[in-house]
């Protein structure tokens, strides 16, 4: 071998050696600036592993790569890419996990609006059992027979009235019908109705009850504005208060201006500045009484069809729901609203796969977008509308996705399923007392529960 070719062969060498070296180093960079999280595992859905990190953020991440993670264990997760916290898909790559059996205890510091009374709440939560902690997630439909009974049996977190409820009775029979179940409750329960005014009048319907059946919200719009509006929410907290219900599930803050659409009537009927500044003026007007009020029904309900008679498939970009209809939720959200309620419409540009009840990803939205620190509200779960496509009871889904309160009607359905879930290890007992946390620190924040 002649001494250029030796050369050759050396300098060849030297070249392969340099980008061997480099493309080592590279790939250890790589590995290097790898991401991490780290949390507790909630829940798991059949797509889903639902992780909450010391922020107390909720991830949802693909089973697809997780294998074998168990509800209540602590997951180490090193990974490349970026989560999408509005999806279960993820294009991420994992590096590397770790678990091990944690069951973590609930954070009384956390940031919900109503913190300052984890304290007394968490000393009541300690002494509930878990059948007792599931019935305070729900707002029952008030059954027609064995009302009281079946409030002692169960001690639910609230009673839903509708106008059956009222239908002929005076004043008198209704606070003391009332003040039965409350009789019965160990906790305090919260009585709702929905009283938006116009269409659904459960109770100023009975001219035994109210002067005079309250206008819908556009109808008071058109006769006296904003300052009508103000003073309506008074008058009609003062007279759902004096009767001893505690929680108006209104106002409506959909955007609608066609009135065709279903949702029409029951709007103020105007654009989306309008509605911003009439859920403003309602919460606003609503603070200082007994009463609390629920912004309804996010991600706002569109032109869709009515979800008590069917399935509705919301099939408007995302652009309209974020830049029409999200902003009156904010708007009422920052004005101090207490309670938001979540619709069952099927919202295709966000998740296609369930009802914006039962989606983690509308959830996403509502708590992490628009920084909600409330009490997060089922529309009805009896209603047709709800799509649930797959065999996750819809009572333990509510719960996964993030609600605080289930709107029920098959009360025993729902304890039974969420009770299963936790005993078969698919939802954290954990989740469920963060939720209940909520409910009675709220009930405290109200002035319900005092000296417990």
């Amino acid at each position: 071998m002649n001494k250029q070719m030796m050369t050759y062969i050396t300098s060849l060498v030297l070249i392969i050696t340099f980008f061997g070296v480099l493309f080592i180093s590279k790939n250890n960079k790589e590995l290097e600036s790898y991401e991490k999280l780290e949390g507790t595992v909630l829940a798991v859905s059949d797509e889903c592993l639902y992780i909450k990190d010391k922020n107390e953020e909720i991830h949802y991440i693909s089973h697809e790569e997780l294998k074998d993670i168990k509800v209540g264990q602590k997951l180490l997760m090193k990974y490349t890419g970026i989560i999408n916290k509005n999806s279960c898909k993820q294009s991420i790559s994992i590096i590397d996990y770790s678990v091990e059996n944690f069951q973590t205890t609930i954070s009384l510091d956390n940031n919900s609006m109503f913190s300052n009374y984890n304290k007394q709440a968490y000393e009541v939560l300690e002494k509930m059992s878990l059948k007792e902690k599931i019935a305070q997630l729900l707002l029952v439909r008030v059954p027609e027979t064995n009302q009281v009974d079946t409030v002692k049996n169960f001690q639910f977190g609230g009673y839903l009235l509708f106008e059956r409820d009222f239908k002929d009775k005076t004043k008198e029979q209704v606070i003391n019908m009332i003040n039965s179940y409350q009789k019965e409750s160990k906790i305090p329960m919260l009585m709702a109705v929905d009283e938006e005014g116009g269409k659904v009048v459960r109770v100023s319907s009975n001219i035994n009850l109210s002067e005079y059946t309250f206008l819908s919200p556009r109808e008071l719009y058109i006769e006296g504005g904003m300052e009508l509006i103000g003073d309506d929410t008074v008058k009609k907290s003062k007279m759902l208060g004096d009767l001893g219900i505690n929680l108006n599930l209104a106002p409506v803050v959909d955007v609608s201006t066609i009135s065709s659409d279903y949702i029409y009537e029951r709007t103020i009927g105007e654009h989306t500045d309008i509605v911003m500044d009439y859920a403003k003026n309602v919460i606003e007007a609503s603070k200082g009484h007994e009463v609390s009020y629920t912004l309804k029904h996010f991600p706002g309900y569109g032109n869709n069809l009515d979800t008590h008679l069917g399935i509705s498939f919301d099939n408007r970009t995302l652009y309209e729901i974020n830049e029409i209809n999200i902003p009156p939720f904010k708007t009422g959200i920052e004005a101090g609203a207490e309670a938001v309620l979540v619709n069952h419409n099927v919202v295709s540009s966000i998740d296609d796969t369930t009802s914006a009840s039962l989606s983690p990803k509308i959830h996403n939205i509502l708590k992490n977008d628009l920084e909600f620190r409330g009490i997060t509200i089922t529309d009805d779960l009896s209603m047709a509308g709800v799509y649930n496509n797959d065999s996750i009871s819809k009572y333990v889904k509510a719960i996964t996705a993030g609600n605080d309160l289930l709107i029920v009607t098959d009360y025993e359905k729902a304890m039974t399923d969420i009770m299963n879930a936790v005993t078969n290890n698919q939802v954290s007992e954990n989740l469920i007392d963060e939720a209940v946390l909520k409910i009675l620190s709220w009930k405290y924040y109200k002035g319900m529960i005092i000296g417990k």
